[in-house]
């Protein structure tokens, strides 16, 4: 089986490239990445690299030949509409090789009355696959828990949670889990159903004060629960013009939007997912 990966080298593709080598070998894998120099420690343990560009259709066509299951990671692209038109050539490139099958990564944020900014893309992304005619399987991830570990500092100094929530809760999982069940599905017959979409979540939600505990409790220092506004959270997280994007993603949040817990994961590995406190408290 030939398994390619795009975005490989980001923070949810390399740890699916990583978790890929200990189910199939290496000369079974190529990623499809913008910079190449970036994955040349995974060319030289043996996995093929290619250059792709999503709006250069060669580029894609050749990443995707002879591939049985392509897994797409999107790109980093905070504009639902940049999203939409890469899916499309990704779409067109794999019908044209005639990929087997397009496992997907999808995000709970996908509902219609979602205002998460990209939540157009992710609530596209079924629709599309569901007409493309591919065999397909989407896998939608809730929040990673990963931020949390550098963020802690920030929250033990302002003595709060700061998400702009309400009372609502969030869910989480840890991209490490996320990968394992990637390549769990990727390479199981049974899993990798066509028109299957799997949720990856930890085994509860958490309500802000219910977070704040937790990470009360990994830091050894007092954490309550004071939200900001949405504008306030933008403004202060602005970083490459993102305050905009990450603040919509709140937004749905206090809706209860963001609260699904599902039992997918288990399902998949056979155990639960890794949890907040477990995930905090390691490393």
């Amino acid at each position: 089986m030939r398994y390619t990966i795009t975005g490989a080298t980001g923070h949810l593709g390399s740890a699916v490239t990583d978790a890929l080598l200990t189910v199939t070998d290496a000369a079974n894998i190529r990623l499809g990445v913008h910079h190449p120099i970036k994955a040349a420690g995974y060319e030289q343990r043996g996995l093929e690299v290619k250059q792709i560009d999503y709006f250069d259709e060669a580029s894609l066509l050749t990443a995707f030949a002879n591939t049985d299951v392509l897994i797409y990671i999107p790109s980093k692209s905070n504009a639902s509409f940049a999203r939409v038109t890469e899916l499309e050539h990704v779409i067109a490139a794999a019908k044209s090789v005639k990929v087997g099958h397009f496992l997907a990564m999808g995000f709970i944020a996908d509902q219609v009355n979602n205002p998460f900014a990209l939540s157009p893309f992710y609530g596209y992304l079924p629709r599309r696959l569901a007409g493309s005619g591919l065999h397909y399987t989407i896998i939608r991830n809730a929040l990673y828990a990963d931020p949390l570990k550098p963020y802690l500092p920030e929250l033990v100094d302002r003595h709060n949670v700061i998400y702009p929530v309400g009372d609502q809760a969030l869910t989480f999982i840890c991209a490490n889990d996320s990968a394992q069940a990637f390549a769990k599905v990727a390479t199981t017959p049974d899993l990798l159903k066509n028109g299957k979409i799997y949720t990856l979540t930890q085994s509860r939600n958490y309500t802000m004060p219910q977070l704040a505990a937790v990470l009360s409790e990994v830091s050894g220092k007092p954490i309550g629960y004071q939200p900001v506004s949405l504008k306030k959270f933008a403004d202060l997280y602005n970083d490459n013009g993102e305050g905009h994007m990450l603040a919509s993603m709140y937004a749905g949040g206090a809706l209860g939007l963001l609260d699904v817990v599902s039992d997918d994961f288990e399902t998949i590995m056979g155990r639960p997912a890794i949890s907040l406190k477990t995930f905090m408290t390691s490393n």
